[in-house]
């Protein structure tokens, strides 16, 4: 029986490389519309970053996500990432 490869990606604020299952992708299209990626499927540039509160904070303030993304990023989306976050941490202490 073969060992399946797990899948890594870069996230942008850390630097860390890690397992595409522990980061969240977020995409602009090439109508500039910038979008969650849940699915990792989206087509469009994409930029992964890890699914932590203190991760998304500091894309945030630094304006990463901006920068890779080239360009504006609504406020509304750093605040359905952190809520992506929120409802994971929630559900694997629930779980404990």
């Amino acid at each position: 029986m073969s060992v399946k490869k797990i899948p890594m990606r870069k996230c942008v604020v850390t630097g860390e490389m890690r397992p595409k299952k522990e980061l969240i992708r977020i995409v602009r299209s090439k109508e500039g519309e910038v979008s969650i990626d849940e699915t990792g499927k989206k087509s469009g540039r994409g930029a992964y970053v890890a699914k932590e509160k203190d991760s998304i904070l500091q894309a945030k303030q630094k304006r990463i996500l901006e920068n890779h993304l080239k360009t504006t990023i609504d406020a509304s989306i750093y605040d359905q990432l952190l809520e992506i976050v929120e409802s994971k941490s929630g559900s694997d202490s629930s779980s404990l």
